[in-house]
């Protein structure tokens, strides 16, 4: 490969930063604490970061592993590793020690860079990955560990950018995806699929150098990182980390930095919109809201509308796509309640049926995707690869429909339709019932759980708002207005909270596994 020719043609997640920085000197970068970068900063500081790596040997193709919470390290970290061609693998910090070394293993990590809080969990998951060689510090929230290779340690001198020659499918990271049954695959992403789809969703967003976003949900997890991070880090705009989320200092800083775009999930926006300073917050300057997971209540879109004063949407997609395949836009948010929307720019979305062929508008099947932003393969597994692009499209697992207008309609996640008396049952669709019946009703899940008559018996697993009773029996009687007979669950459980993910996703294989015997099991 010519270095010359392919410092000039390529396409590079970090010389995105690169040309920022260029033409954007001093503008805010990132905000972090009490630090304030601007693109020439954030810049030099990747670079040194870039060099420090090259120094110790790394090279295109490396694996470095990465356990941090938001913060501008983890920024810095992911951008050094895409400027040397190094494989950055983030690790989600709700996985326990042995899933960790699985990770470590499986992506063939030869170091890992971990904030000072996390040392002791890790060093439990180094036992088990003796290939990993080398730990680096990085500051956090814990004290500092005597004697660990740090940050500061690892990095140069020389802030010029680096100069490497990196193929455009070379691969940026490694991104696990949650196994439930078994360990998690890894998704190998490529600089080509990331960066084109953070173009995407600059363009189909509108988003500017005029734009300041939070960034609060776990820039491990690629909806933060790939959605929303790389793609302002494209378009020149401000970064503010946040550790999670915290209803008051959410407010506090979108009055404070006149923040124009966030993203969180539903229950994040109830809570602040519940919290007792909401009334007199000014958050004028948001123009956009973005929340993820699952589509919100028809109440409760419509209460954020009210409260927040600024265009909602929902992403969809999945990590094999870098994530997202279909923005349910501001304009569908109340004509289509419940949907995900349309194609994001650069993707093709169709519904496929077991066979291989296309559907027609309103025929339900699996959600299936083409495009640059799809993802290489699954890492040292051929296997699922060769499934997931089966027939020339890539396999979402999901089933859902188009509707006449072009508006793509999520039914379920394959292993989530419920097969009751030989009747197929999406879940989503009772739960948007249970929404619409019981006003009262905070978050619901349902399940179909084991049982000697129906094989799976639907049953809602609910979450009251605050302050407020529910009542199973007159629930249940409500959705048989709403609901076809063999729809309506058998039973309301109701729960005080549901188990998650670190990224705050409803843990519906927990949920099933906790309530199993709730009929006497099979």
């Amino acid at each position: 490969m010519d270095l010359q020719r392919n410092l000039a043609q390529r396409i590079n997640v970090g010389d995105a930063l690169t040309r920022s920085a260029a033409a954007r000197p001093e503008h805010p970068a990132v905000v972090d604490g009490d630090r304030r970068l601007t693109y020439a900063q954030f810049d030099a500081w990747v670079n040194r970061l870039a060099h420090g790596l090259l120094a110790r040997g790394y090279a295109v193709g490396d694996a470095l592993a990465l356990a941090a919470g938001n913060s501008a390290e983890f920024l810095a970290v992911y951008y050094a590793c895409a400027k040397t061609g190094v494989v950055c693998v983030p690790i989600n910090l709700g996985w326990r020690p042995h899933e960790i070394a699985y990770v470590l293993r499986h992506s063939e990590a030869r170091g890992f860079v971990v904030e000072t809080q996390l040392v002791a969990t890790i060093n439990e998951a180094l036992a088990e990955a003796p290939g990993v060689a080398e730990v680096v510090v990085a500051p956090g929230t814990g004290d500092a560990v005597a004697g660990a290779v740090t940050l500061d340690e690892l990095t140069s001198s020389d802030d010029t950018p680096p100069e490497v020659a990196i193929d455009d499918r070379a691969a940026l990271s490694y991104l696990y995806t949650s196994g439930t049954t078994s360990f998690p695959k890894g998704v190998v992403g490529t600089h080509l699929a990331i960066h084109l789809e953070s173009m995407s969703a600059a363009l189909d967003s509108g988003w500017n150098a005029q734009d300041r976003f939070v960034a609060m949900m776990p820039m491990f997890h690629t909806a933060q990182l790939n959605a929303f991070c790389t793609p302002a880090v494209i378009v020149g705009a401000t970064i503010h980390v946040h550790r999670g989320f915290d209803p008051a200092r959410f407010l506090e800083t979108i009055e404070r930095e006149r923040i124009t775009q966030v993203f969180g999930l539903p229950m994040m926006y109830r809570a602040a919109l519940d919290h007792p300073s909401f009334a007199s917050r000014d958050l004028s300057s948001l123009r956009r809201a973005v929340y993820a997971m699952a589509p919100m209540p028809e109440a409760q879109i419509q209460a954020c509308l009210d409260g927040y004063g600024c265009d909602f949407a929902l992403l969809f997609g999945q990590t094999e796509m870098s994530p997202i395949t279909t923005l349910f836009r501001p304009e569908h948010q109340l004509t289509h309640v419940g949907s995900v929307g349309t194609p994001l720019t650069g993707v093709q979305v169709g519904i496929m049926d077991p066979d291989g062929q296309l559907l027609p508008p309103g025929q339900q099947g699996e959600i299936v995707y083409r495009g640059p932003s799809t993802m290489q393969e699954y890492l040292h597994d051929e296997a699922a690869t060769d499934t997931a692009f089966a027939h020339g499209w890539f396999h979402s697992g999901d089933v859902g429909l188009f509707g006449d207008d072009g508006v793509l309609w999520f039914a379920d996640r394959t292993k989530d339709v419920i097969k009751t008396g030989g009747e197929n049952v999406a879940s989503l669709e009772v739960e948007r019932a249970v929404y619409d019946a019981e006003p009262d009703v905070a978050e619901v899940v349902v399940v179909g759980l084991p049982h000697a008559r129906w094989s799976e018996a639907i049953t809602a697993v609910v979450v009251a708002k605050e302050g407020t009773v529910l009542e199973p029996d007159k629930l249940i009687a409500a959705l048989k207005d709403r609901l076809d007979g063999y729809k309506v669950p058998k039973a309301v459980i109701v729960v005080d909270e549901f188990p998650r993910t670190s990224t705050g996703k409803i843990q519906k294989n927990v949920v099933r596994d906790q309530h199993t015997d709730h009929y006497g099991g099979r």
